[in-house]
């Protein structure tokens, strides 16, 4: 099959789970083609995407200039300079009665070129993330891509990006598109909320690799010193600040412990001095983003992983960790809330523990029931990877991928 995947930033060392099934299609023997807004312009990035070399695959949108005058004539070059590939879709991209009030004919001109620059007809157009789906059903209509039409919603497309008189914003592209693929029930449920169809949704979960991680049986360490670890970006629906305060109770009496928070994001400089006013620093450090093989050295030395998840003020939430699938997958017990999906992926009480959002005094009071009981760390990491084994191993959710693709086509 010949597949085309619609991003918004690539490659993104946080999005693992979209670069998670592109290889895996690649390695199943299918064509991949990727195209993007605009590059990331991270000074780290996955191996597998030069293992895959998949920026040779990548198609990007045309940086659209600020000046106004330099957007028109950069807009009115492209537009002659490539008139001559699809005429009656150039046409089409200049409706502005019918595209200017919600896009722009100037934006979808430098967002539209790539597509006819590849002119290649695809069995499926796979889109990650409402917005991007609402571009390539956009772009289907106008013929310069075709194929069939599947979104993979995440949860921030669902929830904060539609607050409000935005609700009805995907009603076209639910009419239109062949097939929506939410990461989990939750999400599910909330798109047959916004109206869409039940006979087009299928819940298709994001998945790890589970066979780069290997179970370690948890034991204290011969210091008695347990360690404690977060990865996440640094934002707000990643509730780092509660851990820190959690972790920050437990250290009035207990200071043999250690919280490693691996990730970065615009909260770091606040979390920090956080960090400083509770006089945890010799406990809490702050380590930044790590390679995936760092990552998986640091899972396998921690005792207890720490994803105090919470919706933010804007109304953003999870989808479910990709960082808690690996943490369950090394056998390390979690610690979370009873937030969004995550109660699909940890079981309260068998893998870990769940409390509510925010809730600093519950989060210590598991914490400290863990800290005080290894003898259970490893029967709780044990249910945890025989779970993510089951439910969110990426070979067996990329099979299910490529048998979903198949059967849509047949459909046709």
């Amino acid at each position: 099959m010949k597949i085309a995947f619609i991003v918004g930033e690539f490659p993104v060392l946080s999005e693992t789970f979209i670069l998670n099934q592109i290889t895996g299609l690649l390695d199943r023997g299918h064509e991949v083609d990727i195209y993007a807004y605009v590059p990331r312009n991270d000074s780290k990035i996955h191996p597998d995407v030069n293992k895959y070399k998949l920026i040779e695959r990548t198609y990007y949108a045309f940086w659209m200039p600020i000046n106004r005058y330099k957007r028109i004539l950069d807009s009115l070059v492209l537009l002659f300079t490539n008139f001559h590939k699809a005429p009656l879709v150039m046409l089409r991209v200049l409706n502005i009665f019918k595209y200017r009030q919600q896009y722009g004919a100037l934006m979808l001109i430098h967002e539209l070129i790539p597509f006819l620059r590849k002119r290649s007809p695809y069995d499926i157009i796979h889109c990650h993330f409402g917005g991007n789906g609402l571009k390539g059903a956009l772009f289907r209509e106008m013929g310069a891509i075709k194929g069939k039409l599947i979104v993979t919603f995440h949860g921030l497309d669902i929830t904060v990006a539609i607050q409000g008189d935005s609700k009805q914003i995907y009603d076209q592209l639910f009419n239109t598109g062949d097939l929506f693929l939410p990461i989990s029930e939750r999400w599910k449920r909330r798109l047959v909320d916004l109206g869409c169809d039940k006979t087009k949704i299928m819940v298709h979960r994001m998945g790890i690799d589970c066979g780069k991680f290997s179970f370690i049986p948890r034991k204290l360490h011969a210091d008695g010193r347990v360690q404690l670890v977060t990865i996440s970006r640094l934002v707000e629906k990643k509730g780092v600040e509660y851990g820190i305060r959690a972790v920050a109770l437990l250290a009035k009496t207990n200071r043999n412990i250690k919280y490693n928070i691996i990730g970065d994001g615009p909260l770091r400089k606040d979390l920090q001095e956080l960090i400083q006013h509770l006089d945890v620093g010799d406990i809490v450090s702050l380590l930044g983003w790590k390679q995936q093989q760092e990552i998986v050295d640091i899972l396998n030395d921690a005792d207890i992983f720490v994803a105090p998840s919470v919706t933010s003020k804007d109304g953003d939430q999870e989808g479910i960790p990709v960082a808690v699938m690996e943490a369950m997958a090394v056998g390390l017990p979690i610690i979370s809330t009873q937030h969004s999906a995550i109660p699909e992926l940890v079981e309260n009480g068998v893998s870990g523990f769940l409390v509510p959002e925010r809730d600093v005094n519950a989060l210590a009071e598991k914490l400290g029931y863990l800290i005080e009981h290894p003898e259970v760390w490893t029967e709780m990491g044990r249910a945890g990877r025989a779970h993510v084994e089951a439910e969110y191993d990426i070979n067996k959710l990329n099979d299910h991928l490529v048998e979903i693709y198949q059967k849509l086509l047949i459909q046709a």
